[in-house]
């Protein structure tokens, strides 16, 4: 009787839950278990998702340009690093926000909330891509002679911004559902989102510049054209994704449903991140336009070295934000001994990260702007900015470890106060005093930017290790 009780039970029991690799990561408690393991859970996927769609992208989309030739070169960075950018310093203020609150509401337990607040920045990205279409669709022009100034670059780039405002909100989008996932923990969805959208971008670019698969050859509006229809592509898949319940946050028509209590708190939080972005935007923009009255070469061998530069940093901010995402759930949990503790094993992570891409970029930047440019010239200007930003890749990691956490915490004043008064009382100054008082030249702006970074990375780290910021969350653990 016994031994038939015991089949009885056998059959009665369910069996244990099989469930897969990625299901496992993306439900991943980061509350508890080990720190480094839930750092290199959130950040190696981050970190596919960059090296695939902005680094293979970046550096696929270079050397269309760079077929294209230097006008084409100079029109494209100097739209996309200060004009886009500037619209973007609005979407990452916004970004941090979501990510900040999502977290802390899912470390609370209050996935609903998480939810909601998901579906209010969709919203607040659509209010802000009407604003962009707006602005780019009417005033192209206008806009592209703040930034460039020869005729024949002009030209082309009033093209580009004209189709990349008008298609802001699908290249938003992207970006919405990364932060609204990365908070509530999951950051292997948007990875495997993006293997499936960026070969459909870099496709779509290359055939409608080149004339290719039967595509009308654009030249440079194949750009963003085609980057518009790889990112529509991304933007129903994502929207797919949330509303079907098939990642950590589930969307439903409801959460679309303006909520101006929560619009005003993701501006209230966004606004701060927004003005610490803007001061890299500011010293970006005065450095292309200073670099522009130097002539097209050397704006064109700066958009380069720019763009090397953002593989380093796509490997950076990934490491860094999953110590946001880690910091605010622990915060919203309860655990600042936890908090501290992410803080350190993701300095390690981006110490072990960053130092041998430095190397590589010092060592290897001739072979790497060869690959970019034919231009001797250019190449020439581009590695000499390259060794120069070599050496702040040393400390990069820790500086967006530092302000990231410090974001986390719901301090968002101090860490814009540092990057905007270092970028205008000491960078910009410095960068014009040398180019227009020295024989420098561009090698002036190169080095007033390793002064400018060095500075703000050194004031960023030393106030998130005063520990101030821990000091609403309970007794201070030492770091």
């Amino acid at each position: 009787m016994r031994v038939l009780r015991q089949v009885e039970a056998a059959e009665v029991e369910p069996a244990p839950e099989r469930r897969g690799l990625f299901a496992r990561l993306r439900d991943r408690d980061h509350t508890q278990g080990n720190l480094l393991v839930s750092v290199l859970v959130l950040a190696l996927p981050s970190i596919a998702t960059t090296a695939f769609s902005f680094g293979f992208f970046q550096m696929m989309e270079l050397g269309f340009l760079g077929r294209l030739g230097a006008h084409a070169l100079a029109a494209a960075g100097s739209s996309d690093q200060i004009l886009r950018q500037g619209l973007m310093l609005l979407a990452m203020g916004m970004s941090v926000a979501t990510q900040m609150l999502i977290a802390r509401a899912v470390g609370s337990g209050m996935v609903g909330r998480a939810e909601h607040l998901a579906g209010q920045s969709f919203v607040l990205a659509a209010g802000l891509a009407t604003f962009a279409a707006l602005l780019g669709g009417l005033f192209p022009a206008a806009l592209v002679r703040l930034v460039a100034f020869e005729p024949e670059v002009i030209a082309l780039a009033t093209v580009y911004v004209r189709i990349v405002f008008l298609s802001f909100f699908v290249i938003m989008s992207g970006q919405v559902f990364s932060s609204v996932l990365n908070g509530a923990g999951d950051t292997t969805t948007p990875m495997l989102t993006s293997f499936a959208v960026t070969p459909v971008v870099v496709l779509g670019e290359w055939a409608l510049t080149f004339g290719h698969l039967g595509a009308p050859a654009l030249g440079i509006a194949g750009i963003p054209l085609g980057s518009a229809i790889g990112y529509a592509f991304g933007t129903s898949i994502s929207l797919f994704m949330l509303f079907t319940g098939r990642c950590r946050v589930h969307l439903r028509l409801r959460h679309l449903r303006p909520d101006p209590a929560a619009l005003g708190q993701l501006v209230r939080v966004a606004w701060q991140p927004a003005f610490h972005m803007l001061a890299r935007t500011l010293m970006i923009m005065f450095f292309m336009v200073m670099a522009g009255r130097l002539g097209e070469k050397v704006q064109a061998a700066y958009t380069v070295g720019l763009r090397v530069e953002m593989l380093a940093i796509m490997l950076a901010f990934p490491i860094a934000n999953a110590c946001a995402t880690l910091v605010g759930q622990n915060l919203g949990a309860g655990n600042l001994s936890r908090a501290w503790g992410a803080i350190r094993a993701s300095s390690l992570v981006e110490l072990a990260a960053l130092w041998p891409l430095a190397a590589a970029v010092f060592f290897l930047r001739h072979w790497i702007v060869s690959k970019i440019v034919d231009d001797p010239e250019v190449a020439d200007m581009a590695a000499e900015y390259l060794s120069y930003s070599a050496t702040i890749l040393l400390f990069y990691g820790l500086y967006f470890v530092a302000f990231r956490t410090l974001q986390a915490a719901g301090d968002m004043y101090t860490p814009m106060f540092i990057s905007v008064s270092s970028a205008v009382f000491v960078g910009a100054p410095l960068a014009w005093f040398l180019e227009t008082h020295t024989s420098l030249g561009p090698t002036g702006m190169w080095i007033a930017n390793l002064v400018y970074a060095s500075l703000n990375a050194a004031l960023m780290i030393g106030w998130l290790f005063a520990g101030r910021w821990a000091q609403g969350f309970g007794v201070r653990t030492n770091p």
